[in-house]
């Protein structure tokens, strides 16, 4: 069975929104997908009572998923060793992760500041992307927030197609994916090491195969080694290296 295609430029309502009520909004939705990140990354669960399934555990990496819908969230989580959570926070953004997803991303960038800690990204692939990415671009917020034990959460997820519409009209060449609750939770350790969790649920729209989307969000999560090289190349715990 395949995802249903996308709804033509068209048949899509355009949301006019002011800014503070986007904002209003976002904080809202971002709150419950902070929350949900949370929820995964709590170790104390015994394995299977949440939902999630444990599929394989490769270089120190433990790779699960849990059904939502019709399609699986993926979870990998890792501990990192003499990585802080500071140093590791600078690389796990929207659009880092969206380079090491496929190399053929052709836009990345932030298009609105709603506040110190939330942003709405907007990132395009092109024609020679992997099936799962050819041709398609994602709209969505990405808020940062540090929790009062110092754990550090960034979550991701794309706005709704209506509200992207009046935001960002979509060029009909392209397919307009989802990202649903995503994102990265940073758990801070004594020896200046951290455990990292990062969950990715996409819907790519189009006629894809449900079996090879699912296939393929579960190498979605195995990006944190190339995301440990950036941060190991950066100069400083502080500094975001330019080239990234």
């Amino acid at each position: 069975m395949s995802t249903p295609s996308s709804p033509s430029p068209s048949c899509i309502t355009s949301w006019s929104i002011s800014e503070d009520s986007l904002r209003r909004y976002v904080s809202h939705a971002s709150e419950s997908c902070i929350q949900e990140l949370l929820s995964a990354s709590d170790s104390s669960r015994e394995i299977g009572d949440d939902g999630w399934k444990v599929l394989a555990f490769e270089n120190g990496v433990e790779i699960s998923k849990r059904r939502s819908g019709p399609l699986h969230a993926v979870r990998s989580r890792w501990l990192l060793q003499s990585v802080s959570p500071q140093q590791f926070i600078t690389v796990a953004n929207a659009i880092d992760a969206a380079k090491q997803w496929d190399s053929d991303l052709v836009e990345a960038k932030y298009i609105k500041d709603l506040g110190e800690n939330l942003s709405i990204v907007h990132l395009k692939f092109g024609d020679a992307s992997k099936p799962l990415f050819k041709k398609r671009e994602f709209v969505v917020y990405e808020r940062r927030e540090t929790m009062d034990d110092g754990t550090l959460v960034v979550a991701v997820a794309s706005l709704p197609k209506e509200i992207t519409a009046g935001l960002l009209p979509k060029k009909s060449n392209s397919i307009r994916g989802l990202l649903l609750q995503s994102g990265w939770v940073v758990e801070k350790l004594q020896d200046d090491s951290c455990i990292v969790t990062y969950v990715v649920q996409l819907d790519p729209a189009g006629w894809l195969p449900r079996f090879f989307v699912n296939r393929h969000n579960t190498k979605l999560v195995m990006i944190i080694e190339n995301l440990k090289k950036l941060v190991q190349g950066c100069p400083t715990s502080e500094a975001i290296c330019e080239d990234n």
